[in-house]
């Protein structure tokens, strides 16, 4: 068994099947399969950005729809979320993964990324920094919240893809800090030394654990993903990641211990501003 304050973690490397939760679902269905993923040997399972459609601009049809009840009645949750919630109960484990979501009480749509554990939904993150340049701003409204989940002694912060560029999205703070930066994706191939180095550099600059976990496969608008996804250590140095574009399990175990140890030798955050 492994000691309590330890955090095993498994990101999804996959494609996409282009506005198709239920060949998605059908696809992550085989992947939890994998005996590499059991009720001992994970506690978070990390998707993609937008693993249910890849990255579309059609929230009104596309995104799953979203009514004030769905906070409060898992019956009125779409098939993501039910899907979520049986991945999360078969292994014992927190879900954590973006949909396009289409806010019908509010007559808007978020890129909204879910934190799903065995006993429901713990919370949501909206995304807060849209893409511009595919065209993002115009099909979704940023989300305005900063939010972090305590989960199995662990603080972690909910990330997404472009939110990476922006160092401000992910600021620690000495006096409440996160231990761990979840960024989901889907970052494209021709940037990907930027989705490298900046993962690493949000890992060091924060004193945190920072995985990406991103999608591969070229999408309906012909941009291609290699994947990339991968582990970082506080320190910077990367402990796992896919040295391949196909789809696979990238899997890691986080040491709360070693991580309390580095900022109480190194307190940087003791000098934030």
């Amino acid at each position: 068994m492994k000691p309590a304050a330890d955090l095993n973690m498994a990101l999804l490397q996959l494609d996409l099947v282009w506005e198709n939760p239920d060949a998605n679902i059908a696809a992550i269905d085989t992947m939890m399969r994998d005996p590499q993923i059991d009720s001992e040997a994970c506690d978070i399972l990390v998707l993609p950005e937008m693993w249910a459609t890849g990255f579309t601009m059609n929230p009104a049809q596309q995104g799953l729809p979203w009514s004030t009840s769905c906070a409060h009645s898992q019956e009125s949750w779409p098939a993501p979320l039910h899907a979520m919630q049986r991945w999360s109960r078969q292994h014992n484990t927190a879900v954590v993964g973006s949909l396009s979501c289409n806010l019908l009480d509010e007559g808007r749509c978020v890129n909204r990324c879910f934190f799903m554990t065995p006993d429901g939904l713990k919370g949501w993150y909206d995304k807060r920094h849209l893409f511009r340049f595919a065209g993002e701003d115009a099909s979704y409204s940023p989300g305005t919240e900063h939010v972090i989940i305590p989960w199995r002694g662990w603080n972690i912060l909910l990330q997404i893809c472009y939110d990476l560029r922006f160092p401000e999205s992910s600021r620690n703070e000495a006096d409440s800090p996160y231990d761990l930066a979840l960024y989901v994706a889907n970052w494209p191939e021709v940037r990907t030394s930027a989705w490298k180095t900046l993962l690493q550099a949000r890992a060091i600059e924060n004193q945190a654990y920072v995985c990406g976990v991103n999608r591969i496969g070229v999408d309906a608008n012909g941009i291609n993903h290699s994947g990339s996804s991968a582990i970082h250590h506080p320190k910077g140095q990367r402990i796992a990641t896919s040295a391949r574009q196909e789809t696979h399990w990238v899997c890691a175990t986080l040491s709360k211990a070693e991580l309390n140890d580095y900022r109480n030798r190194f307190p940087v955050l003791q000098d934030v501003i």
